[in-house]
């Protein structure tokens, strides 16, 4: 679920919040890169979750309609396609994800159901929705589309939910984007026979990438004045006191990357930097960033301190 960048994102805010505390603990620091990694995944579910509230939700409104005392024709015949959609009954009907749910205690949409009636009401304006409940038959793909359609044109973009979200889990707001992208490749992978693996993902590739976010916050937070000490002599326009702080823990991060991480490569970790500075700091950072990095590669390759090996020295 999490690729490098995101990890290198969660390490950043972690070093941010770290050193705007007034009580600097490693330790306690730790604890909140772990926590703030697996809120994306309840953020996941989450959102997964918000689909089957939705179809429970058309559903009920369709019974709620037929018992009117002056139902029209269509409210006593309605189109089912949307309750009887095959991905949505997939969803429903997964059992590690109700598990997670009930675990975690997310129970958002029963709580608080004003915001998925928000997103059926909108999700009935469509005209792809019609369009979608007026086919005779619809195929696997039919519903598939619908429900990637819904995800991306009705639940993303939603103003309201995401002022919801903002207010349950602070960091939830970074998380949204990353989780968005997850989520529609889920969407449009899974099937009947592989729902059941591939639904829930891991949230790390592997073993190595859950290392690799622990050792990139401890190298960064330990070796402290020594990365200072490298970015120093290379800005003779910038004090460091005026350098951007985002900025400065970036460069922290790049350099801890060509000191302590060996298989990374020097391109992989300038290239990936440089986007998350586009993002998340100023319009000129990326540039500065650029740069110094560059200089500073040049610098240890020349006297011997750039630790890389294999796939790393590219």
């Amino acid at each position: 679920m999490l690729t490098r960048r995101h990890i290198r994102v969660k390490v950043l805010q972690s070093i941010y919040a770290y050193q705007q505390g007034e009580h600097n603990d490693l330790e306690k620091q730790e604890k909140f890169l772990w926590y703030s990694i697996n809120q994306m995944h309840e953020l996941y579910v989450l959102l997964l979750q918000s689909m089957v509230a939705l179809r429970e939700h058309a559903e009920l409104y369709m019974i709620k309609s037929q018992q009117k005392h002056l139902a029209t024709e269509l409210e006593k015949n309605p189109s089912k396609n949307f309750v009887d959609n095959k991905i949505l009954r997939l969803l429903s009907e997964h059992d590690d994800l109700k598990l997670i749910l009930k675990n975690k205690k997310l129970n958002y949409w029963k709580e608080d159901d004003e915001y998925i009636s928000i997103l059926f009401r909108e999700l009935t304006n469509k005209a792809w929705y019609t369009e979608y409940l007026n086919l005779k038959s619809p195929t696997i793909n039919d519903d598939r589309e619908l429900v990637i359609k819904l995800y991306k044109k009705v639940i993303a973009p939603n103003d309201k939910l995401y002022e919801y979200l903002e207010d349950r889990r602070l960091t939830w707001l970074d998380d949204f984007p990353i989780v968005n992208t997850v989520l529609v490749k889920v969407l449009g992978k899974i099937t009947e026979t592989n729902i059941s693996s591939k639904l829930i993902p891991d949230l790390y590739k592997n073993e190595e990438d859950r290392d690799y976010a622990i050792q990139l916050l401890r190298k960064v937070l330990l070796n402290d004045d020594k990365l200072l000490k490298e970015i120093d002599g290379k800005t003779p326009n910038w004090d460091k006191d005026r350098i951007a702080e985002v900025d400065l823990i970036i460069l922290k991060m790049g350099i801890a990357e060509f000191l302590y991480f060996p298989s990374i490569p020097v391109r992989a970790t300038i290239n990936e930097y440089l986007e998350i500075s586009k993002e998340y700091s100023t319009p000129k950072s990326s540039l500065f960033i650029n740069g110094i990095l560059d200089k500073l590669v040049g610098e240890f390759t020349t006297n011997g301190k750039l630790n890389k090996i294999g796939r790393g020295l590219k």
